[in-house]
């Protein structure tokens, strides 16, 4: 008799941990943050926290848990008003798409989650050497002796624990039609592109970048792309360009500086970039628009 072999379906797997931590934290802390290309997610197994993701804050009680995406900015604040929390932070490496259930998930954990958690958690001080409070360490040592197979089992609490939190979300959307952004969800975001725009009219004579945007309005790339393109309609760094221009065409025709001083005012490194950039955005050179606006300002006769 012939045995068919059924190879077992993999839809979701967790391939690197990138680090482990358990933080016991005094009011007053505070992680100025950071973002990063894997996820991550913090739980608190006492206290309270201030968790900020991106342009979101969310004030996270015991027994809640976060999942922060890959890009994503975040910071953590114990205040005077918080309880000391205990935290636990897990980064890890997961490609399979089903992981986008999990994007801006805040939950407070059922008592089967907080078990297959615990076990997660006991497994990592069994596998690795400690310390496992310090938030600039990252690098995970092997633990002598370690029980059997105690990364593997790591691994398995933590997908079978993202299997059931990504099942109780399809679970949630079959019950209730997903609702359109609130109006304050829709007024938040424009906000965050009037602060955005505003930082760069500050800053035009500079040469942003996008790292550097991400990092002074607290946002991940992608959250700031998202909400860039739905609020302007048009990429942030775009935008940018055109801010630049704009202003390039006011000084031109108030003809107190030549397009050498112009081109540095707008933080140009030499005048064939400036010159290049305003042609492309206006059909012409600086030129031919000094002489185009010189030609329609009306002279009175005598």
């Amino acid at each position: 008799m012939e045995f068919a072999r059924h190879t077992l379906k993999e839809t979701l797997a967790v391939r690197n941990l990138i680090s482990f931590h358990y933080f016991e934290f005094a009011k007053g802390y505070v992680f100025e943050g950071e973002q990063h290309d894997f996820w991550e997610l913090l739980y608190v197994d006492k206290g309270s926290v201030e968790v900020r993701a991106d342009d979101r804050t969310h004030q996270l009680e015991q027994g809640m848990i976060i999942f922060h995406k890959p890009g994503e900015f975040h910071t953590v604040e114990v205040g005077q008003r918080h309880k000391p929390p205990n935290l636990f932070v897990l980064s890890f490496e997961c490609a399979s798409p089903c992981m986008a259930r999990l994007e801006n998930v805040i939950a407070r954990l059922g008592t089967n989650e907080r078990n297959l958690l615990s076990l997660l958690l006991q497994e990592g001080f069994h596998s690795f050497e400690p310390p496992y409070d310090n938030s600039q360490t990252h690098e995970l040592v092997r633990r002598d002796g370690a029980p059997f197979a105690s990364e593997q089992a790591m691994r398995n609490y933590l997908e079978m624990l993202l299997i059931r939190l990504i099942r109780q979300r399809d679970d949630a959307d079959r019950q209730a039609a997903r609702k359109p952004a609130s109006f304050q969800t829709e007024k938040a975001e424009q906000q965050t592109a009037e602060r955005i725009i505003a930082f760069m009219r500050e800053h035009l004579s500079e040469q942003l970048t996008l790292d550097r945007l991400c990092k002074e309005l607290h946002l991940g790339k992608s959250r700031l792309k998202e909400i860039f393109q739905a609020q302007a309609g048009i990429g942030a760094m775009d935008y940018f360009k055109q801010l630049k221009i704009e202003e390039a065409k006011t000084l031109i025709r108030e003809q107190q500086y030549n397009f050498t001083e112009i081109a540095a005012m707008l933080g140009y490194g030499s005048i064939h970039y400036f010159s290049r950039d305003f042609k492309k955005a206006t059909g012409m050179p600086p030129s031919d628009y000094a002489r185009t606006a010189k030609a329609r300002v009306r002279v009175d006769p005598v």
